[in-house]
């Protein structure tokens, strides 16, 4: 059981929880090369607006592509990784263009990186850009009845978390404000993490892994959940994502040739298995 995890050796825990493993250093960088270029592509959409300040207090900002004056669009909250501790709205964007040409529009938000911001401020961070994004859809041209989130390992970890359950009445929002969430790669039960090297930079507290995204999964939510296959992903996230499979139901996609970096690009080709999904769950709309 995953709840075991932590249990095993050290060594254990930090080979199946690195990564960067699946790849050469080459590979990482030319894969990062990508995550920019593509990104780019994505600023030079026609409607985008960037910098939208979502949160007064921290300065928070997102961008926003794909709306349409006079329209109201589905929307794609994506979520980028980094382990909590890197990336950036900047190199996120690699999706908006195929949404855009779909009648989606895509919102890329930052949040506070660790170590500087606990998990708990992360992950509060991820939810004050959804409630923004929702209480202005009607201003920003989004269809709020057609939100999805979705997210790349941290980023999947982020998505599962906006989606749980008992922290939207604080933010004014209905029980369930989205219509469907996709984590890619995702993390849902931190304890391991806090048993490996990750824990070098998170810290992560007894409560903080309680909270985990696994120990209070979403219900009756569409959702589906996405990851490279075999050695193109490290064991752990491959235990992480067979456990949230069976806590919420939702099917699992693994997606050949592709590794733990690369497989989120597939969000940028129409024609790819894990763009099909957010199409296909978005069309669905909210839960009844």
């Amino acid at each position: 059981m995953l709840a075991g995890e932590q249990l095993l050796p050290r060594d254990v825990l930090d080979r199946d929880y690195t990564a960067r493993a699946t790849v050469s250093a080459a590979e990482f960088d030319r894969i990062m090369g990508l995550y920019q270029s593509l990104s780019d592509k994505a600023h030079a959409l026609p409607h985008g607006r960037p910098g939208l300040q979502f949160c007064a207090e921290t300065g928070l900002q997102l961008d926003l592509f794909g709306t349409v004056p006079g329209e109201k669009r589905p929307l794609v909250m994506f979520i980028h990784g980094g382990y909590w501790r890197a990336l950036a709205r900047g190199q996120s964007a690699f999706a908006a263009p195929m949404l855009a040409a779909q009648g989606i529009a895509c919102a890329v938000p930052d949040y506070r990186l660790a170590p500087g911001a606990p998990i708990t401020e992360i992950i509060g961070d991820c939810r004050r850009a959804l409630a923004w994004l929702w209480h202005n859809s009607d201003a920003l041209g989004i269809d709020r009845a057609r939100i999805l989130v979705t997210g790349s390992s941290a980023g999947g970890h982020l998505a599962a978390a906006v989606a749980q359950p008992g922290w939207q009445a604080g933010h004014g929002l209905p029980d369930q404000p989205l219509c469907a969430c996709l984590p890619v790669s995702g993390l849902f039960e931190l304890a391991p993490l806090a048993a490996s090297h990750v824990n070098d930079w998170m810290r992560f507290t007894a409560e903080e892994l309680a909270a985990s995204p696994l120990r209070h999964p979403p219900q009756g939510l569409p959702g589906a959940l996405a990851l490279a296959s075999g050695a193109g992903e490290v064991p752990g996230f491959h235990r992480q994502t067979a456990a949230f499979a069976a806590a919420t139901g939702w099917p699992v996609q693994e997606i050949a040739d592709r590794n733990h970096f690369d497989v989120i690009l597939d969000l940028a080709n129409p024609g790819t298995t894990l763009s099909r999904l957010v199409l296909d769950l978005l069309r669905q709309g909210r839960p009844a």
